[in-house]
C-alpha cells in the first residue's frame, strides 16, 4: 500500500478487487449514459444532432474554435 489513501488508485485497493475490476475490461464500471438508454430516447437525442447538449461552449466563441484546431491530439506527454 501507499501513503495516498484515495480510494480510487488502485494501488490502495485489495488485489482480488483489482483483479475482478480488470476482467471486467471497463465494459460493465457503471450502468448509465446514453448507451444504457431506452433505444426510443436514444433515436430522439440522436435524430436532435447533437442540439439537445448542454454543451460547454458559446457558439462561435474563440474557445470552441481552440479545442476544433486541437482536435484529438494529444493534451500531453510521458
Amino acid at each position: 500500500m501507499t501513503d495516498n489513501t484515495n480510494p480510487g488508485n488502485f494501488a490502495n485497493r485489495p488485489k482480488e478487487e483489482v483483479q475482478e475490476i480488470a476482467s471486467k475490461g471497463g465494459q460493465a464500471s457503471h450502468n448509465s449514459g446514453f448507451a444504457s438508454m431506452d433505444p426510443d430516447k436514444q433515436r430522439d437525442i440522436a435524430s436532435k444532432g447533437g442540439q439537445a447538449s448542454g454543451g460547454s461552449f458559446e457558439k462561435g466563441s474563440e474557445r470552441a474554435a481552440e479545442a476544433g484546431r486541437k482536435g484529438g491530439s494529444a493534451t500531453g506527454s510521458s
